[in-house]
């Protein structure tokens, strides 16, 4: 169970105030009391919701018009009820839970319909008056999931499903998510294979139900389910409690493995047991879905995770360039930001505002491991590992101009701020850099207590202490701090380790330090290093020259990206804008590549007709620099901290 250690229950509550200039005709007495705040939710408690377990039934046939229905059979005592929708969502750290998809909300009582009203200052709150007498309502109620991916993340196709509980459950307020326990049942297509952390009871033909769990457990336990399922068994020899990668696809074809892809991934377990030294599961599952229908994802959860990648993951398998680092990074997450959460980010129930202040921790180093362990575990080459590390060095010293205004800590509000809205200049907007920052920065941190032991200790230390701990516990978690986080630091060796991360999380010195202290240095050259050549591959036909003209295209020449006070910036292109042709020839990737190598030697500007909307103009630009893409190249005579970062335990 959840234990909020060390830490405050976040005051609730924000007050959205209509402006005076929208209503002329408004007006308030000047000594009139301001509007108050909704009441009539109660505060979360650290108590049993004492009538007993709710029923959930969960109706996922519906394939066709992509609607999840649901009957919620909810114990009672007479009264006034609040039922929650889920608002705070982990692993989102934001308010983002898909209210607007709730359709249909009816709720009764011994057959009898009961008025509920949603509270205006909540909408994620229903109230109902329980009559005397009534000792369970039942609640009854649809998820009108996305049948387009311009309405959401699309969850439901002819051939898979993601059953994610939040989007699933009502919820009494009052009580702690840990507190309030379920009976969940799933009634799915025939035939189909469905697979989750959570623990099977029975099953009624297409029906399965679940064994009854806390309400924190149930939401971090999603489902995927499938037409076409394989289960592999990545449990490591001598390991205690089994992992499993549960694979869903589009068609049986994109099923098909390699046996050196499969020990890959077993790998990837076996080098995080090793970096952890303890497993806070009784076992494990990769959902995973190999898909061009099903929208994408990455979520992480304590005893799962949802990962989402393309129907090539093992069929277009390039040995050279390795698998993505998602599978690493959720599995990390495991242990950090499960087992051992932020403080500010636990709350005891999903409508109490998160805080993100430590996501440079839960997801910074999260990101750095997913990256270490993508690299250890074979599953990304040696090579392809540095390369990869040079496009995140780039980034950060030459491609994130908004940290001039912005310091990475700042970023950590992101979740909330933006939701992960497209920006149109997120290179100077910034958008949740504590991701790659604090990639950077834990690097840095790795190299530093490497230097300072002389290669006797490194950052793998400090996770062996911090997430480590208490090997087999998974049903209490605990939080934790800066301080924690610094004393465990000191704890590996001694060093001013709050002023190293502050310095870097308030924007006082640069972020790409532990690149030369690490033996190597980022330099340019005039073709990409192999791992962004495969990358481009992925891309269909998007040209990269952030870090020549300082812009990025898609296929058709429309413009993705623009760097802040590039030379593409300065000339007047902006986001949105399409190249429609270069030097009088129509555009193409290769067509705009020939025109800057030229203008090396041509001392004549570039000269790009665009389109904006329906106008064209022809834009100058004086550009003679050549092409430039990032890698990394050693330093001769120091020491090789990278290359040992990423060998294998």
């Amino acid at each position: 169970m959840l234990r909020p250690a060390r830490r405050l229950l976040p005051v609730l509550c924000a007050l959205a105030l209509s402006s005076p200039a929208f209503h002329p005709k408004v007006a308030f007495a000047q000594d009139a009391p301001p509007p108050m705040l909704s009441t009539q939710v109660p505060v979360p408690a650290d108590t049993p919701y004492a009538p007993g377990a709710i029923q959930l039934q969960v109706d996922a046939t519906d394939l066709a018009q992509r609607i999840f229905r649901m009957r919620e059979t909810i114990p009672v005592q007479a009264g006034a009820l609040t039922l929650l929708y889920p608002q705070w969502l982990p692993g989102n750290h934001s308010d983002s839970g898909p209210i607007d998809k709730l359709a249909g909300l009816t709720i009764t009582a011994d057959g009898k319909k009961l008025a509920w009203t949603r509270d205006p200052l909540n909408v994620y709150a229903f109230h109902v008056e329980v009559p005397q007498g009534v000792t369970s309502v039942v609640a009854e109620y649809q998820s009108l999931t996305a049948t387009d991916s311009s309405q959401g993340r699309v969850v439901m196709t002819p051939a898979m499903l993601n059953l994610q509980w939040n989007a699933a459950v009502l919820y009494p307020a009052g009580h702690y998510a840990r507190r309030i326990d379920y009976a969940a049942s799933v009634t799915y297509p025939a035939g189909w294979q469905a697979n989750s952390a959570l623990d099977v009871e029975r099953r009624d033909g297409d029906t399965v139900h679940y064994r009854t769990v806390p309400l924190d457990i149930l939401v971090d336990s999603p489902i995927y389910a499938g037409r076409y399922f394989k289960t592999i068994d990545l449990t490591p020899a001598g390991a205690k409690v089994p992992v499993h990668l549960d694979v869903i696809a589009d068609a049986a074809k994109f099923l098909e493995t390699k046996p050196e892809q499969l020990q890959q991934h077993r790998n990837l377990v076996t080098q995080a047991l090793k970096l952890y030294g303890a497993q806070h599961y009784d076992h494990y599952d990769f959902l995973f879905s190999l898909s061009d229908q099903m929208g994408g994802n990455g979520l992480e959860h304590q005893r799962s995770s949802e990962d989402g990648e393309d129907t090539g993951y093992f069929k277009d398998w390039d040995p050279k360039i390795g698998f993505s680092d998602l599978l690493a990074h959720e599995y990390t997450h495991s242990w950090n930001g499960k087992y051992r959460r932020p403080a500010d980010l636990w709350t005891p129930n999903y409508n109490v505002p998160m805080q993100g202040s430590l996501l440079w921790v839960y997801e910074g180093q999260t990101q750095y491991w997913g990256n270490v362990l993508t690299g250890r575990s074979g599953m990304r080459p040696q090579q392809a590992s540095l390369d990869a590390l040079a496009l995140v060095a780039a980034s950060y010293r030459d491609n994130r101009p908004g940290l001039a205004w912005r310091a990475v800590q700042d970023t950590t509000n992101d979740p909330v701020i933006a939701k992960r809205r497209p920006k149109p200049y997120r290179n100077y907007q910034l958008s949740e850099d504590y991701y790659s920052a604090g990639q950077m920065i834990w690097l840095e941190a790795d190299v530093r207590i490497r230097t300072l032991t002389h290669g006797t200790k490194s950052l793998d230390d400090f996770a062996h202490a911090f997430f480590g701990a208490n090997d087999g516990q998974w049903t209490v978690q605990d939080t934790y701090t800066f301080d924690d986080v610094v004393k465990t630091l000191d704890g590996v060796v001694h060093a001013d380790w709050a002023r190293f991360l502050r310095d870097r999380l308030d924007g006082k010195v640069p972020l790409t330090g532990g690149i030369e202290a690490g033996g190597w240095k980022l330099v340019y050259a005039d073709e990409p290093n192999a791992y962004a050549k495969g990358l481009a591959k992925d891309a269909k036909g998007a040209a990269d020259f952030v870090y020549s003209l300082g812009l990025s295209l898609a296929k058709d020449g429309k413009v993705n990206e623009v760097r802040w006070d590039s030379p593409a910036f300065n000339a007047g292109l902006g986001s949105g804008m399409t190249i429609v042709a270069v030097n009088d020839l129509e555009y193409g990737k290769d067509t705009l590549a020939d025109a800057i190598k030229a203008a090396k030697t041509d001392k004549a500007p570039i000269r790009l007709l665009v389109k904006e909307f329906d106008h064209y103009r022809t834009i100058a630009l004086d550009y003679h620099g050549g092409l430039r893409y990032p890698r990394l190249e050693r330093i001769t005579g120091t020491p090789d901290y990278l290359t040992k970062i990423f060998a294998p335990r």
